[in-house]
């Protein structure tokens, strides 16, 4: 049995994270680095994702930039075709992308509700479907798709429904494909971040009020700090949780407990 500080380390694996152009993809990609794995960075930002490689790479890593829009299967095809041609192989899939508009139901226009489904839980399956079929077939693999607190509660005083569909549909999505997947050597979770500061969330984070809100909310009393992702996303990635399968792991500072 290895050491238990082994279990963390990705040493000889491949990754690859989608959305990793700002915020928590970063957080995501960095950890995912310095636990060993060779790491793909994807987002449609072609620009910030190189500084990011050549951050990783600077730091002793090995990474590639790709773009990539998760909406489109061709996107998503020529994303897996970069990665086992640089790095030969694929053992992790962390599917990150995401997108919000909040407002009320009675105001979300169709097309606002058809884009938010179509990054967030189609672009989601799509690196499943296309990433699981290469796990499935060398017979290991592990998936962390990114949820959302709101994929298991309402958001309330945020009203958005398009957005807490498409991550509800991601909590669900998860379990049905681990269970498909499960005797076939491929693992597949999800984080639920809570209030975390991002790119997505800036506008929140800029208003006294919200960040009020969200601390009077919170059991833990504050806003979560993005490397408190890190750990979570290692532990679903590596041989740590190999017997985890299907679950959602809320990382909430206690919001979904009360």
């Amino acid at each position: 049995m290895p050491a238990h500080e082994d279990l963390f380390r990705l040493d000889g694996r491949t990754a690859v994270v989608t959305g990793a152009s700002s915020g928590l993809g970063i957080v995501f990609a960095q950890a995912l680095a310095a636990a060993g794995a060779s790491v793909v960075v994807s987002a449609r930002r072609l620009d910030r994702l190189e500084q990011l490689a050549a951050d990783i790479e600077r730091d002793g890593g090995q990474a590639l930039a790709v773009a990539c829009d998760v909406a489109s299967e061709e996107d998503v095809d020529l994303l897996a075709a970069k990665a086992v041609d640089r790095f030969g192989k694929v053992d992790v899939l962390v599917a990150n992308a995401g997108v919000s508009d909040p407002r009320p139901a009675e105001q979300e226009p169709l097309d606002v509700w058809q884009k938010v489904l179509a990054v967030n839980l189609t672009g989601v399956f799509l690196c499943n479907r296309r990433f699981g079929a290469l796990m499935l077939e060398q017979g290991s693999g592990s998936i962390v798709n990114i949820a959302s607190v709101l994929g298991v509660i309402g958001a309330g005083q945020i009203p958005q429904a398009s957005y807490t569909a498409s991550k509800g549909g991601v909590v669900n999505m998860t379990r049905e494909l681990a269970a498909q997947w499960a005797r076939r050597g491929v693992r597949v979770n999800a984080i639920g971040p809570a209030w975390f500061e991002s790119e997505m969330t800036e506008e929140m984070f800029a208003s006294d009020q919200a960040l009020r809100w969200i601390r009077r909310k919170t059991p833990m009393g504050r806003p979560g700090r993005g490397e408190e992702l890190a750990g979570p996303v290692v532990f679903l990635a590596s041989d740590a949780s190999s017997y985890v399968t299907g679950q959602t792991l809320l990382v909430d500072g206690g919001w979904t407990a009360v």
